[in-house]
């Protein structure tokens, strides 16, 4: 079976940083891209940001860009979120899931997700 399971979401003053780690079980992660997204109440699934099997194509949502760093460790099947600066605004569950292909930008082209973790940023 595929599972993927998020981890190190929490609560962190306006500013502050976290790291987020998705780990991959039942899949050959290394051949297939990955994504972040996050959900607020209320609110549609959006996207994050992505990362290709081969790590040397990135994309962010422009929310977030120059802020988030998407990587990934292949040989560890994790792929990581570091959210720097963070604002009140980015509270949410973040979740992420394995492409399956098409647009990186968009749920349906994602085969897999996980549970989410959450992210509440205080004012």
């Amino acid at each position: 079976q595929v599972q993927l399971v998020e981890s190190d979401g929490g609560l962190v003053q306006a500013g502050g940083s976290l790291r987020l780690s998705c780990v991959a079980s039942g899949v050959t992660f290394s051949t297939y891209g990955m994504g972040w997204f996050r959900q607020r109440p209320g609110k549609e699934r959006e996207f994050v940001s992505a990362i290709n099997w081969t790590g040397d194509r990135t994309y962010y949502a422009d929310s977030v860009k120059g802020r988030f760093t998407i990587s990934r460790d292949n040989a560890k099947n994790t792929v990581y979120l570091q959210m720097n600066s963070l604002k009140p605004e980015d509270t949410a569950v973040y979740y992420c899931a394995r492409h399956r292909g098409g647009s990186y930008y968009v749920p349906p082209t994602y085969a897999y997700w996980g549970q989410g973790t959450q992210v509440t940023v205080s004012s």
